[in-house]
């Protein structure tokens, strides 16, 4: 606040607007920091509760299972990597309703995994599952 001396004015009161401002930034860096950020990932879809046992087992199950040493079966089958894809396109044509599944070894490269996941979304197969033991 100041006061004019002399000439018959009366007093003129000033608000001081820097602790305002001070607590608006704050404010502001709070919401920033509580404000969700959109999150990034895989889009999954959670198994749900069978009701019917007979009608929950499936025909028959597509599993490619990658060893440590990129060694590559399918159903126990083993089977080379360069002739993967033809293969895994065969056995859609025969059997598009079958569930696959992929198998990584613990000490496998991620990399390695997901070249195999594209290899089957390239031979049709949209739903893939992954298996962890």
């Amino acid at each position: 606040m100041s006061m004019m001396a002399g000439g018959g004015h009366g007093q003129k009161a000033e608000m001081n607007v820097t602790p305002l401002i001070d607590v608006l930034l704050v404010l502001i860096i709070i919401f920033l920091v509580i404000m969700p950020v959109k999150e990034h990932g895989l889009q999954t879809q959670i198994p749900q509760q069978a009701t019917d046992s007979a009608a929950a087992a499936p025909l028959h199950d597509v599993v490619v299972t990658i060893s440590k040493d990129n060694a590559i079966t399918i159903n126990r089958q083993p089977v080379e990597f360069a002739a993967l894809p033809e293969r895994l396109a065969r056995i859609y044509e025969t059997a598009p309703s079958a569930h696959f599944f992929v198998q990584g070894d613990r000490e496998l490269a991620y990399q390695d995994v997901a070249q195999v996941i594209d290899i089957a979304r390239g031979a049709g197969w949209q739903r893939i599952g992954l298996m962890t033991r």
